[in-house]
């Protein structure tokens, strides 16, 4: 069976997958995130004897929720406890294996851009590799060293994003566009996965452990779960927008293409953080603090204006009569792809089960062709044919009149 077949099925099952895990370990982040931030003191005297700091009411599904949570941890261990650790790591492999199965095994044709760095396949992969490890490394020891202190979380806050905009700025000057957009993300969601097997759980084990030895349980096992917690909760938003404009290639073309996506992903930060605090002043009675929400909001409007295409110094009504008064050849389009699309959509090379090599052929993937090349800007992948923007105007005009084949 063919290859390339076989990885276009790894392919759909791993995203299925992923996005299934990643729905799940998301979900539940945003909901203890809300529940840690929407709790009130009990009132019953039973439940502060028994230790509860916070409790929540709620109604869904046609029944009544009365979630509590005990100050450090509860006098006794419950018989059934249940661990929120395999949505993360779900999540993680199935993206890592995602990301090798079409990144890593076809290195040569995402990570590496010639025009960008010129570079082997062998040590992109080894770079990409790097960059999911020495963030975490780097992240981490950010946290160890200031976590605690005093301000501890503006400090780590700062240092953070300090460093993301200088990993997003060097994966855009080693990496293709789009494999740099993902890289980013990887990173971050790689350091969200760290998180939880590095301190969340393992902190929750030694608690765990504590109260089965009848010893006084350390609090500090629990404020650290809880800052990494939180630290993952602003990284979602970041890592989803990172994941997902990697599909739009007016985004990763951009001259300051790292530009664009630190600004995309702080603007998804922003918007989380107004959410969060949401949460704790509907508790206080305070107004929602959306002023939050509003920066980032208008930072996605402000990149929308700033990559907006130049207008044509043609008026529209010009342009139109004269590309009415000189329709597109079929011979001339067909130029085109055979210059820069067949190398790799023929008969021997059907990338993604797509050839271009005959006018029947060309005809049946018109509005695929249309859109890839003329809208998205995304193939040829990597730009590796040099097509220029001159011809991607000339396959737009082709489909537009209807794709005419002779």
């Amino acid at each position: 069976m063919d290859t390339t077949y076989l990885l276009d099925w790894a392919n759909l099952l791993l995203r299925w997958a992923h996005v299934i895990t990643a729905i799940a370990w998301i979900g539940s982040s945003f909901y203890f995130v809300f529940l840690d931030n929407s709790l009130t003191p009990p009132s019953a005297p039973d439940l502060r004897a028994k230790g509860v700091g916070g409790e929540l009411w709620a109604v869904h599904g046609g029944g009544f929720y009365h979630p509590q949570k005990y100050l450090v941890a509860p006098k006794a261990l419950p018989e059934n406890l249940h661990w929120f650790y395999w949505e993360s790591y779900s999540t993680w492999l199935t993206g890592f294996g995602l990301f090798t199965v079409l990144y890593l095994f076809n290195a040569g044709t995402f990570l590496v851009d010639r025009s960008v760095f010129d570079w082997s396949p062998a040590a992109a992969i080894t770079a990409a590799l790097g960059f999911l490890a020495a963030f975490w490394l780097v992240y981490d020891g950010i946290c160890r060293a200031f976590g605690q202190r005093k301000n501890g979380d503006l400090i780590v806050g700062a240092g953070v994003f300090a460093f993301v905009v200088f990993a997003s700025w060097l994966a855009c000057q080693l990496f293709a566009g789009r494999a740099a957009f993902l890289l980013v993300g990887a990173m971050l969601a790689t350091t969200m996965s760290g998180n939880v097997f590095f301190w969340i759980i393992p902190g929750q084990r030694k608690v765990i452990a504590q109260m089965k030895a009848g010893v006084a349980v350390d609090p500090v096992h629990g404020q650290r779960a809880k800052q990494r917690s939180v630290h993952n909760t602003y990284f979602t938003l970041p890592v989803l927008v990172a994941m997902l404009s990697n599909h739009y290639g007016w985004l990763h073309s951009d001259e300051q293409n790292w530009l664009v996506l630190v600004l995309l992903m702080l603007a998804g930060a922003l918007i989380r953080h107004s959410f969060v605090a949401r949460h704790k002043a509907l508790v206080q009675g305070q107004r929602a603090p959306w002023q939050h929400a509003t920066v980032g909001t208008l930072t996605l409007l402000g990149l929308a204006i700033g990559l907006a295409p130049t207008p044509s110094s043609v008026s529209p009504n010009t342009e139109a009569r004269s590309a009415a008064a000189s329709p597109v050849r079929f011979a001339e389009l067909q130029g085109v792809l055979e210059q820069r699309c067949v190398m790799c959509h023929n008969a021997q090379l059907a990338s993604k089960g797509i050839a271009l090599h005959t006018p029947a052929l060309i005809g049946r993937h018109a509005q695929a062709l249309y859109q890839q090349a003329a809208v998205l800007k995304l193939m040829p992948m990597n730009n590796a044919t040099g097509i220029t923007d001159a011809e991607r105007t000339l396959i737009r005009r082709w489909f537009d009149a209807g794709a005419p084949l002779h």
